[in-house]
């Protein structure tokens, strides 16, 4: 498995594990299922937005540091539920450092957390962003 799907494997893994995050949101997602798309029945949820990676090799070692957006989105009333849902996911993910298999996590950071009202006007939206530092298989 490459490490930007390890990485999010194992972020998925943590956030449906998370009594916090999933008791505001109905689950974590990749892609969102179609029945499920444009709020059919949904009142929050998490997906992931995009990825980015930069390489950071040394001598003998192949490593990347690779970005990675999660999106909390929330259709309850007031911004309030979007910050929640990415506070908690903030809290599911410190000190993260378990969970790969095939390549090896060095550091994994939250580096942000913001929260807005999307274009909308009725849906909020979180986005946390986590750096993780991977050395390659």
């Amino acid at each position: 498995m490459g490490p930007q799907e390890e990485l999010q494997k194992v972020v998925r893994d943590a956030l449906r594990a998370a009594p916090a995050v999933m008791a505001l949101a109905s689950d974590v997602y990749d892609r969102v299922p179609a029945d499920a798309a444009r709020w059919g029945g949904l009142d929050a949820y998490i997906s992931f937005g995009p990825c980015d990676t930069v390489e950071d090799e040394t001598d003998c070692v192949a490593a990347a540091l690779h970005a990675l957006q999660i999106d909390c989105w929330s259709r309850r009333p007031g911004l309030v539920w979007a910050k929640r849902m990415a506070d908690a996911v903030a809290a599911a993910l410190r000190g993260l450092d378990t969970g790969f298999v095939d390549n090896a996590l060095v550091d994994l950071r939250v580096t942000g957390r913001r929260a807005f009202v999307d274009a909308d006007g009725l849906t909020g939206h979180g986005i946390v962003t986590v750096e993780a530092l991977i050395e390659e298989a």
